[in-house]
């Protein structure tokens, strides 16, 4: 009894850990902090009598859309996805066998006056059947910055949003490679296509606590349990 109190603490430690693990990182961690545009631009241009310089931000047509790291762009979120399987098996089999009676000396053999045989037989039968279907829908809109230019002129965007509702946050973040060519004229872009797309919405408060197992109950739950 003692060393099944000690392997069930342990494995409530574990869960417990993993449950922290499952709760959203603080705000703005290095991962996801936002891109600021290069200081270059914003630097005045030396007193030299030229009209363009390398460092600073001379378009002559100027684009609304987001091209440079540290530009803002809208991700129209437009998610959804069906998914479903079913799988069914089924298997029988039937043997059966006799072995009559042996002839000894020309006299077949016999068992209290009567022939002598035996046999066997077997059956074995399998059916299975499986089904299983999902189904997600996320839409919304956020915001990220450019975090890289890429040599081929795609644009690495990562970025995040937080809602604060009641006693509950929720966290939406995204990152992925669009091309500037996808972005609409009003700096918009869906969010198909968004190449290497890493999508997550999260919460954490009282409504997340509310919908998550316990600590037993995720115990007699799991896969190690021997029934």
């Amino acid at each position: 009894m003692h060393t099944f109190l000690i392997r069930l603490a342990a494995a409530a430690a574990l869960l417990a850990l993993g449950a922290c693990a499952s709760v959203p990182q603080a705000r703005n961690d290095a991962a996801w902090a936002p891109t600021l545009p290069n200081e270059a631009y914003a630097e005045v241009a030396p007193a030299d009598g030229a009209i363009y310089h390398v460092n600073q931000n001379m378009e002559l047509f100027p684009d609304a859309r987001a091209h440079r790291a540290g530009d803002i762009l809208t991700i129209v979120l437009v998610e959804n996805t069906q998914a479903s399987k079913k799988a069914s098996t089924k298997t029988s089999k039937n043997s059966n066998a006799t072995i009559g009676a042996p002839t000894i000396a020309g006299v077949g053999a016999t068992l209290n006056g009567k022939p002598f045989s035996f046999g066997f037989g077997g059956e074995r039968a399998f059916n299975g059947d499986g089904e299983s279907s999902q189904s997600n829908s996320l839409s919304g809109e956020i915001t990220v910055t450019v975090a890289q230019r890429l040599g081929n002129g795609n644009l690495l965007v990562r970025g995040e949003k937080w809602l604060t509702i009641n006693q509950g946050q929720e966290l939406v973040r995204i990152s992925g490679i669009v091309r500037p060519q996808d972005i609409a004229t009003d700096n918009t872009i869906s969010s198909t296509r968004v190449a290497n797309a890493n999508i997550s919405y999260t919460g954490r408060g009282s409504l997340a606590d509310a919908n998550e197992k316990g600590w037993l109950a995720r115990v007699f739950n799991s896969k190690w349990m021997p029934y």
